[in-house]
């Protein structure tokens, strides 16, 4: 296994965290390319497909290059690193269901996103807050609970410690980092959400403490949360959260 090259943003966590926690607890030889010397110019080079050929050219970071292979979208990366890292089983389905399981992650994130760019990610959040207020409080209130209530049943049912029974995999690292997202971003509503969700709470728990990831969490390339992430805190969004009512169920209902 050589050196992975991983390419996103410098200063914040965003969807390239996903990608930095499982080459963490894998234990693989990566760099963060972005935050070297020139690192950014190679980073846009590739996006603007400079010398690259069509099949290698990224719509947006986060992107892997291993070797000659290139390889992005964060779930397609975590998919790819999987086997090759130990972060998932060996069985074809139980690694199709991994992705599945990150691909509705995936949704999540977006919909974390749009809580303060609901309108466009072009504008600043202060050209769109009550429109950002709105979906903020639709989103702690019901899209929260479902997607964490999904997964803390599907971690009921097999009964391990992990989601794949007693080995972590990069679902794991993936929930762990939800969750901690979801608690800066809106620490008000998820202080009952938590408590309906404490499986889910406890494997949060046991990854953080995992050697590997503990020291990582510890280490300056842990970057913070902050307000240029997806993960945001407006106390304003957190506060109308918090005292929202979940809506009565009316005509056909959100996937």
């Amino acid at each position: 296994m050589g050196t992975y090259e991983l390419y996103y943003w410098p200063s914040i966590q965003g969807r390239g965290e996903f990608v930095r926690l499982a080459l963490e607890e894998g234990g693989a030889k990566y760099v963060d390319v972005a935050r070297t010397a020139g690192g950014m110019e190679a980073m846009m080079r590739w996006l603007r497909g400079d010398g690259q050929s069509a099949a290698l050219h990224p719509f947006a970071p986060p992107f892997l290059k291993d070797g000659k292979r290139v390889i992005a979208q964060t779930a397609a990366i975590l998919s790819y690193l999987g086997p090759r890292l130990g972060l998932v089983p060996k069985a074809e389905a139980s690694q199709f269901e991994a992705l599945a399981i990150q691909l509705t992650i995936a949704d999540l994130v977006a919909e974390v996103h749009d809580t303060h760019h609901p309108i466009a990610g072009s504008q600043y959040y202060e050209d769109q807050k009550p429109a950002a207020k709105q979906r903020a409080a639709s989103f702690t209130a019901e899209r929260i609970p479902k997607f964490l209530g999904w997964l803390e049943q599907r971690l009921e049912r097999d009964g391990g410690p992990y989601l794949f029974g007693r080995r972590v995999s990069y679902v794991d690292l993936s929930v762990f980092q939800i969750l901690r997202g979801l608690s800066y971003a809106f620490p008000n509503a998820m202080k009952p959400i938590g408590a309906r969700v404490p499986h889910l709470l406890e494997l949060a728990d046991r990854v953080a403490a995992r050697p590997r990831l503990a020291r990582y969490l510890a280490s300056d390339r842990r970057l913070p949360f902050n307000e240029q992430g997806i993960f945001r805190h407006y106390p304003e969004l957190d506060a109308r959260a918090a005292r929202a009512k979940k809506a009565p169920k009316r005509g056909r209902r959100r996937a």
